[in-house]
């Protein structure tokens, strides 16, 4: 791993030179977004970013990746540069990072190490400490060798006699297996928590929704606004990463539970969907999802594909979906928000900084949730208290009153939730 010591006084800015790569199937503009984006993670890291290069690639190379050629001429320049370590943007073997480093005499380090760091320095819940420092152990595992380079030289001459270098090393391997192991099993215990505190919100009758979309697009700025709330908000890739949920009251009364969740981007490594899927659990259990776009961005597009296809993998994409363009106040030609309006009409357009849209997002919500509800009135026998207490634990009561023997209910209730009360549905309200 890259570590970068963040006590204020030996705090130290380390320069770094990134390399992308062009092929059939990545387009030199694409190339160039993907490298500015990967600028954006090396500033969140805390690195300056001093130079960049994107190579052509006809096909990966397996002692580098790209050819050797190459690999000494951005070593080279790195160097020249003054650059203390090299960013690229694929994912690279440890065989292939080994090479690397001993071409350059830099740190090599791809971009899921980068991502890795970050989330290490923003993890602040358990679980989510717990999730990363799993995510790290099982990506350092295969590069220990990397970390004991100057020990793992072999002596020659019969069996047994192996230099201290490969004892350590396995000795370290072993260390790493046990951690892994042990860091399953605690998020095992909290997962178990997390399911009991998951029952008793699908058991509550407040409706709730997960604010989900490409990191830094504003989730957490719009979830301020709606619910009046203090979370976390940073100009800058993956200022959140635990879910937060927070209570919003909407018109007419009616309370909604929205949860803020780790921002997606492209090129994110697989293992680390996996890891972060709780919290990004939100959206599973979720009534329904604002998926929040940056509307200035030229890649607004490709953000969009790219949050619908780990929804897909996250088995969430068929939940209702209001879509938000946020930071609309950026845009300067109004040719664009009139394409992406004929595009996604029913989205909403709204600047979180400068209130426009707050509104018409609270009334959809509204809407969202009322469209799955039903308002009932119900006659219950005052002998009968076992239907009340569903309809407390299932629904809304809007107004209750006890006449004649009878409990009279105006509630609304899920209209899933609707069949144990068939029988005591009327249709007067009293």
């Amino acid at each position: 791993m890259f570590f970068i010591d963040d006590r204020k006084d030996t705090k130290k800015v380390i320069n770094a030179f990134l390399v992308g790569i062009r092929s059939s199937e990545i387009s030199g503009d694409k190339a160039y977004e993907y490298v500015c984006e990967l600028a954006e993670l090396a500033d969140t890291m805390g690195l300056e970013v001093l130079g960049h290069e994107i190579v052509n690639l006809r096909a990966p190379n397996s002692r580098f990746y790209i050819g050797s050629g190459k690999v000494n001429e951005i070593a080279e320049k790195a160097k020249s540069l003054k650059a203390e370590c090299i960013i690229v943007d694929f994912e690279i073997t440890p065989a292939q990072q080994r090479n690397w480093e001993k071409v350059s005499g830099l740190c090599v380090i791809d971009r899921q190490e980068v991502i890795l760091d970050i989330f290490a320095e923003r993890a602040i819940t358990k679980e989510a400490s717990l999730q990363v420092e799993l995510a790290r152990m099982e990506y350092s595992l295969p590069r220990l060798k990397r970390a004991w380079t100057h020990l793992s030289r072999q002596r020659g001459g019969a069996k047994g006699t192996r230099g201290e270098g490969e004892k350590q090393i396995e000795a370290d391997r072993r260390m790493v297996q046990q951690r892994i192991s042990f860091l399953k099993k605690e998020l095992e215990e909290v997962k178990k928590h997390r399911e009991v505190q998951r029952s008793k919100r699908e058991n509550a009758a407040v409706p709730s929704g997960a604010i989900i979309g490409y990191t830094n697009v504003g989730k957490s700025s719009l979830l301020n606004c709606l619910a009046g709330s203090d979370v976390m908000v940073e100009n800058k890739l993956f200022a959140t990463l635990d879910s937060t949920t927070r209570v919003v009251d909407l018109p007419e009364k009616q309370k909604v539970l929205l949860s803020d969740t780790v921002g997606f981007i492209r090129k994110l490594p697989h293992k680390l969907v996996e890891a972060f899927k709780s919290t990004l659990e939100a959206a599973l259990i979720s009534d329904f999802i604002i998926h929040v776009l940056d509307a200035s961005s030229l890649s607004v597009e490709e953000h969009f594909r790219t949050t619908v296809k780990l929804l897909e993998e996250l088995n969430s994409s068929g939940k209702p979906i209001l879509t938000v363009y946020n930071k609309v106040d950026l845009i300067e030609k109004p040719a664009v928000k009139a394409r992406l309006r004929a595009i996604r009409p029913d989205a909403v357009f709204t600047s979180v900084k400068e209130g426009i849209g707050i509104e018409e997002i609270e009334k959809r919500i509204l809407k969202q949730i009322t469209s799955c509800t039903e308002r009932v009135n119900l006659r219950i026998p005052v002998s009968n208290s076992r239907i009340p207490f569903l309809v407390y634990k299932y629904g809304r009561v809007l107004s209750i009153k006890y006449e004649h023997n009878y409990t009279y209910i105006t509630a609304k209730i899920a209209r899933e939730n609707l069949k144990p009360f068939s029988d005591f549905i009327v249709r007067e309200a009293y």
